[in-house]
């Protein structure tokens, strides 16, 4: 028996029998019993190799989306991991691992929530809607973990002949993004009552965040595995250099994952994509541009015209800190919930062309910070974008007469 239980060809046989069994209305439990009794440890690419078999054999897609959940639950902690590569620090799918704890950090904060809600006096209503709201808007933030697994990860599967659970995988993250989206609309809801929020809690808020929980799970013990088997240094290099085009998920790589044998250096990088940038009124090498756009004395921050962060500035003294992880977010979710109604306001009339300039000034720790808003148009008079500008105007407010001396600070 041991020797059949070795034997690739029977494993799958035997795991493909236990998960129709499953489509056919059996029991998690029977089912997850019936697998520890027959096979124990299942090497993870089998658990792929036994979807996209099932597929190809007439079962719809739909049908194992419908049941995706189902199957993570009768194989988590059954998938023999041993065999699996180590992933070094930096590299594509480690961050994709940090992303994935950062990302637990906020599922167990909003379950801890969630799981309150039942004893919620009303007194507390409209702060733990706050809260949540807060939680939900660094939630959302997986889209872009998705996004790098769809667009980035998912064609080297499918260049494999792997097509069938990339799909799957794929539906399970558009299932998950809707449920999010429906979670930030309830809390946004006006008078929302106690009732309300927990009946919202039990159809909505609780199915997105398991979402996101029973995905982590997916890619740690099948997908993360198998693509390590799977894809060569060339091909992690190429991934990792169109990574941050989508941006990271509530995590920014301290240190840059480097193949040996391939050259990865920044500066060759930046000399390819051309060395100088050509304007009407003059030109600048890529990297003049960059020292310039650090040195100047004021934070900068570029929001798109559908709402995504694409660029800050990187100064030696920023006001607001910043990291990589905001890029690509919809800036709505880049402040707190309490002002989003004011985010929203100013997008709208900046949109709208009823307004291009939007001032604020705060006073903080003891510094006189103004922050302003541009309205971003084209040569065709079209909204592009909005610019953020902060500076720090504490010393600037204290000048008085002239310094017409050379005179250093």
């Amino acid at each position: 028996m041991s020797k059949q239980i070795d034997n690739s060809k029977y494993r799958k046989t035997k795991l493909k029998e236990i998960i129709l069994k499953l489509h056919g209305g059996e029991s998690q439990k029977t089912v997850k019993q019936e697998l520890l009794n027959s096979l124990g440890n299942i090497p993870y690419g089998e658990v792929i190799e036994v979807e996209q078999e099932l597929i190809e054999e007439g079962l719809p897609e739909q049908e194992i989306l419908k049941l995706c959940d189902a199957h993570s639950a009768v194989l988590k902690d059954n998938i023999n991991l041993s065999t699996s590569k180590q992933v070094p620090e930096g590299h594509p799918v480690d961050v994709l691992v940090q992303e994935n704890k950062a990302l637990k950090q906020v599922t167990d904060k909003i379950l801890k929530l969630l799981s309150s809600l039942k004893d919620l006096k009303k007194t507390q209503l409209l702060q733990t809607c706050l809260s949540l709201m807060e939680l939900f808007n660094q939630l959302i933030d997986v889209d872009k973990h998705y996004q790098r697994k769809e667009y980035l990860l998912f064609p080297y599967l499918e260049k494999t002949g792997v097509t069938g659970p990339p799909k799957v995988m794929w539906g399970k993250h558009d299932e998950t993004r809707d449920l999010l989206k429906g979670s930030l609309e309830i809390l946004d809801t006006k008078n929302i009552t106690k009732e309300d929020l927990w009946a919202s809690s039990q159809i909505i808020l609780q199915q997105a965040v398991t979402g996101v929980a029973e995905m982590i799970i997916k890619e740690e013990q099948i997908l993360f595995p198998m693509l390590m088997d799977t894809l060569s240094d060339n091909d992690w290099n190429e991934i990792q250099n169109q990574s941050l085009e989508i941006g990271y998920c509530l995590y920014d790589p301290p240190k840059e994952w480097k193949p040996e044998g391939l050259k990865t250096d920044t500066d060759d990088k930046i000399q390819k994509q051309g060395i100088n940038i050509q304007l009407p009124s003059g030109s600048f090498s890529i990297n003049d541009l960059l020292t310039i756009l650090n040195t100047l004395p004021f934070d900068m921050t570029f929001v798109n015209k559908d709402d995504k962060v694409k660029y800050f500035s990187q100064s030696e003294e920023r006001i607001f800190q910043r990291n990589r992880a905001i890029l690509n977010r919809d800036v709505r979710h880049c402040h707190p919930p309490a002002s989003a109604h004011i985010v929203d306001k100013i997008l709208e009339d900046f949109k709208s062309g009823k307004q291009t300039r939007a001032p604020f000034w705060i006073n903080m720790g003891g510094r006189f910070i103004h922050i302003e808003y541009f309205a971003l148009h084209n040569d065709k008079g079209e909204y592009s974008g909005t610019l953020e500008v902060s500076q720090d105007l504490t010393e600037l407010r204290k000048l008085e007469g002239d310094q017409r001396i050379l005179s250093y600070k």
